[in-house]
């Protein structure tokens, strides 16, 4: 007889808090480089195409990092891997110093790509290492609850780049003595966590990725066709695909929603930014309503509903109008909430020893936002809101994958 699967256990509560507040602090930082590229449009002149390149220098970073961060974990462990994640992190950071001296794109996208190589180290460890506090079977309410406060940091982080780079005078200081100030002391907290997990004591674990015989194989992640190389889990490659897309469509829709309401609804910039943390606000009330729904149904079905709830707004933004687009807008970040710790989490199904390696080739998935943002900026040149007419692709695939494409392949007897 199957028990019901607790949450976690009492010995990993401080662990997961601890891992939680790394989903929080890269959630800070995403939602700051949003707000990057409308800053650096004004103060380096360059073009809303152009600005999508900021999207393609931390999410490229994804595509170097993500195989050799999960190397690095499986060789050396998950904490480890987190201190790994925030040195780089916290070493991007402090480049924003010479970056603004010189007052250079290209040097502050070089620091970017360094901020996004600690980016891809975290996702690649924090995933994994958030699910394995506890039953398998829980492991989908452990990641949305770490990934929920990762949302808090999407709220957070538009408050703090709105007041510091675009509120009152910032936008006209060309020495860009605001971002430095404000990235070197973000570099400073990630430092200190950075200390604070060398003193972390982690209980000690069972490898939750060995392939395990059972009689409940959903009690643990137990790899049901163990002789399968890894590339033949079809709901693994699959999640690979739609975590592509799925990073895609948000890359693309947070990079130019300052630009929707700047150009369309004709907000000023710092309306705008304050706006943007309502959007994020959307993707918190989405995660914690998805979480809750995820008790009484399945997590792929949630995931198909809400795909199709995004294909739905995303005709509505393209038509100008008003406030109905506008407020479509919104909710494209609360369907989009439970989307990628989700199609994370099914992907890690029942692949034993092959976890942690698949965890690396989906966190690489993340790499769909580095290009797509220049994609959607060449068509956001003309109109911003027909721009989001391209995010359609995306949400058919995830729904696909979450309708069809999500299901795990036993070993056939």
């Amino acid at each position: 007889m199957s028990q019901k699967a607790a949450f976690t256990e009492k010995k990993f509560v401080v662990t997961l808090i601890f891992v939680t507040s790394l989903f929080l602090m890269w959630g800070v930082l995403h939602a700051m480089s949003d707000v990057l590229n409308k800053h650096f449009q004004t103060v380096l002149n360059i073009s809303i195409a152009d600005s999508g390149l900021i999207q393609f220098s931390v999410f490229g970073a994804y595509f170097i990092m993500s195989i050799p961060a999960g190397l690095f974990m499986k060789k050396y462990g998950y904490k480890p891997g987190v201190i790994l994640g925030l040195l780089l992190f916290a070493a991007g950071l402090f480049l924003f110093v010479p970056a603004a001296n010189a007052a250079s794109f290209t040097f502050f996208r070089i620091a970017l790509f360094i901020v996004g190589c600690g980016m891809a180290t975290l996702e690649t460890v924090a995933h994994p290492f958030a699910a394995s506090l506890g039953d398998q079977r829980s492991s989908d309410l452990r990641v949305n609850f770490a990934q929920t406060f990762n949302a808090v940091g999407t709220i957070i982080g538009p408050l703090i780049g709105g007041f510091f780079l675009l509120s009152g005078d910032t936008v006209k200081n060309t020495d860009l003595t605001s971002v430095k100030t404000l990235y070197v002391c973000i570099g400073v907290v990630v430092l200190l966590i950075a200390l604070a997990f060398v003193f972390l004591k982690i209980p000690a674990l069972t490898d939750p990725h060995a392939a395990t015989h059972s009689d409940d194989p959903d009690a643990l992640n137990v790899d049901l066709a163990p002789r399968k190389p890894l590339i033949q889990h079809r709901h693994f490659v699959w999640a690979c695909v739609a975590q592509f897309f799925n990073v895609a469509a948000q890359g693309g829709t947070w990079a130019f929603f300052i630009n929707y309401g700047t150009n369309v609804m004709h907000f000023s910039d710092t309306k705008a930014a304050y706006f943007m943390s309502l959007f994020m606000g959307m993707m918190l009330a989405g995660r914690i309503v998805g979480t809750s729904l995820m008790t009484v149904i399945a997590p792929n079905k949630l995931l198909a509903t809400f795909a199709a709830g995004n294909i739905l707004m995303c005709i509505i933004v393209a038509q100008h109008l008003g406030w109905p687009s506008y407020i479509a807008l919104l909710m494209i970040n609360f369907f989009f909430s439970i989307m990628f710790p989700t199609i994370f989490s099914l992907g890690l199904k029942n692949l034993g020893k092959h976890t942690q390696q698949a965890s690396s080739f989906i966190a690489m998935g993340v790499v769909g936002g580095a290009f797509f943002p220049y994609i959607m900026g060449q068509i956001a040149n003309h109109d911003v809101a027909q721009a989001y007419y391209l995010p359609i692709i995306c949400y058919v695939v995830i729904f696909l994958f979450g309708f069809k494409f999500y299901k795990v392949k036993t070993a056939k007897a």
